[in-house]
């Protein structure tokens, strides 16, 4: 017996439907939950020669290593042209919808010049923190600039060799930075009008490059970020400092976004300085070291937490895969040497500091390099972290933007 056209009309609405949701926003640093992690589906397992299709690149952004945000099908990404930030919005089919100044941005020679942030979106806001330490809130439809603080001025905050390098984070009424001053190491601002919350009081060390993230455990509302000197656990209503584990590396450089999950928080830091497993207490009100590794030393590529495996890439470029409980390290790889990695529907992706993207499958035993392809178009060092949104990833290098079908056929 054939099935009606009704019942068939009803099937494709529901697929349509079912695709619909599996697709996800990118709408800050590292994703939706800041870990590097999409929850789409449907995506290719093996990508044709040479790599997915292009669909588009936008060229013309500027200097910057800022990774794309993306929100009901617009991108937001910064660049650096003529010492000046631009946030810019691209459409779905890669014409650039504004262009807008939002200030100086980090312009030192010898020290990386261009953008770092990647902007947090809101609903109709877009957040961003220049490398100067000027947050802004701008209109996300048309660009228009609603709000500034010079954070550091404000707070008596100092900036940091490299430039500040946080993506500010969104939490409620409140936008979350560092801008490392007196009793104001962290800081929440009232995003609709940049008027301060509170600081933290207690806690006076610098920035250190990281991009925080909010956590609930034991009945606490937690930001944890590394600073200057310390891994740090702060009440996110009040400001409160719950602890300040000290965590002092190489140049101060705290460069990735702590992992957490039901009580555990990965740590790690490049030069060889490895990784460290911290158990929160039961009440979220402290932190203790639990285990120490040395292979895993991510410098600024962020790592990712997979049915109960960390993966990420050393500064000597070996990808690892560890134990998150215990820190035991399981196996390693090549694969495309060191860069950035983010996860979605069961596979890795890489992206190389040598401009190899890589398609990567997790398996018992290692890693398997099931694709590749290398990234021709832009400039300058490839060190913007991948995006993935609406079956789509992006590349950010240097001044060019490049969007990619990765959708399942």
């Amino acid at each position: 017996m054939r099935p009606s056209r009704r019942i068939l009309g009803i099937l494709f609405i529901v697929l349509v439907g079912f695709s619909a949701v599996s697709a996800s926003d990118w709408p800050q640093w590292r994703g939706p939950g800041r870990d590097g992690t999409s929850p789409e589906t449907g995506l290719m397992k093996l990508w044709p020669d040479g790599g997915p299709a292009e669909l588009w690149s936008c060229s013309g952004l500027g200097e910057g290593f800022s990774s794309v945000a993306i929100a009901d099908g617009v991108v937001y990404v910064c660049g650096m042209i003529s010492r000046e930030g631009y946030l810019f919005a691209i459409d779905s089919q890669g014409k650039v919808r504004y262009k807008v100044n939002y200030g100086p941005e980090w312009d030192k020679a010898g020290r990386s010049p261009g953008t770092r942030t990647t902007p947090t979106i809101d609903g109709e806001r877009v957040y961003l923190m220049s490398g100067m330490g000027r947050l802004a809130c701008h209109n996300a439809a048309d660009g228009k600039r609603l709000w500034y603080v010079d954070t550091l001025k404000k707070f008596g905050g100092r900036n940091i060799w490299w430039g500040i390098s946080e993506s500010v984070l969104l939490d409620g009424d409140r936008v979350i930075c560092t801008p490392g001053g007196k009793d104001a190491t962290i800081v929440a601002l009232n995003k609709k009008t940049g008027e301060t919350v509170w600081t933290s009081k207690g806690l006076s060390q610098s920035s250190a490059y990281c991009s925080p993230i909010l956590v609930e455990h034991g009945g606490k509302r937690l930001i944890l970020t590394l600073v200057e000197k310390a891994f740090v656990g702060i009440d996110a209503n009040t400001g409160q400092v719950y602890w300040a584990v000290p965590h002092r590396v190489s140049y101060d450089i705290q460069a990735v976004s702590p992992l957490h999950k039901d009580g555990m928080v990965f740590v790690s830091n490049g030069y060889r300085h490895g990784s460290v497993g911290l158990a929160l207490s039961a009440d979220g009100a402290s932190a203790e070291q639990k285990w120490a590794e040395k292979s895993l030393d991510v410098h600024h590529g962020g790592a990712v937490l997979v049915d109960g495996m960390v993966h990420g890439v050393s500064t000597a470029g070996r990808w690892i895969g560890l134990d998150f409980a215990t820190g035991k390290v399981a196996f390693s790889g090549k694969l495309v040497g060191r860069g950035s990695v983010i996860y979605a529907d069961g596979m890795l992706y890489g992206y190389g500091e040598n401009g190899q993207v890589g398609l990567i499958r997790i398996k018992p035993d290692g890693y398997e390099l099931v694709s590749s392809f290398k990234v021709r178009k832009g400039s300058t060092e490839h060190w913007a972290h991948p995006a993935i949104s609406d079956g789509r990833l992006y590349i950010r290098h240097g001044d060019t933007l490049t969007c990619y079908d990765i959708k399942a056929r």
